[in-house]
């Protein structure tokens, strides 16, 4: 099989039902989550050891869910009947959050992306995550959207932060305050 078919030669490419221009918000949305795979893909493997299963379990999870939203935001013309992405997911992702933080320090100021290149690497998908929902939301401004892409990728960036801390916890790595940061954030527990 070649993986060359020459048809996007002239700026256009595929999408369900029908060809857009390769420049398109809806081909902007879906390639931004693409991106986004990339770099949750890089951070897989950054995960070594038996303290990070859970956490890459996760990952490849949320994997095959971003072909998900990618999948949802890839129609001419959508129907309810046929989104992947829901409102159970978004749930699952908040009770995947709410576990790790029972495992991170007391946050009291904004912290600075890094620590360990595993955290880092997370921190990268946080801001990625981050660029495809604003892509999404502007690609709802201008056609009907599965909104539970939105949802997701919002909950999911939320996701990254936590767990990018976890990495560092994991890692017995201190969290980089931010120094000019007044206290922020209250108590957690």
């Amino acid at each position: 099989m070649k993986v060359y078919t020459r048809t996007g030669d002239e700026g256009q490419t595929s999408v369900i039902g029908g060809r857009v221009s390769k420049d398109d918000l809806q081909v902007e949305a879906y390639g931004t989550i693409d991106e986004l795979n990339s770099y949750v893909g890089q951070a897989v493997s950054l995960m070594e050891g038996e303290a990070f299963e859970d956490l890459r379990q996760n990952l490849l999870e949320i994997q095959h869910e971003l072909f998900d939203c990618g999948s949802d935001l890839a129609f001419v013309k959508l129907s309810e009947s046929r989104y992947k992405v829901n409102a159970e997911m978004v749930e699952r992702l908040e009770q995947w959050m709410d576990a790790y933080e029972e495992e991170n320090p007391e946050l009291e100021r904004f912290i600075l992306p890094g620590g360990t290149l595993l955290s880092a690497t997370l921190h990268v998908c946080r801001t990625v995550c981050r660029r495809a929902e604003r892509r999404v939301v502007t690609l709802g401004h201008d056609k009907e959207i599965n909104s539970e892409v939105r949802h997701y990728l919002n909950r999911l960036s939320d996701y990254f932060f936590v767990v990018a801390r976890t990495a560092n916890a994991r890692s017995n790595v201190q969290d980089i305050e931010y120094v000019r940061s007044k206290k922020v954030f209250g108590n957690k527990k």
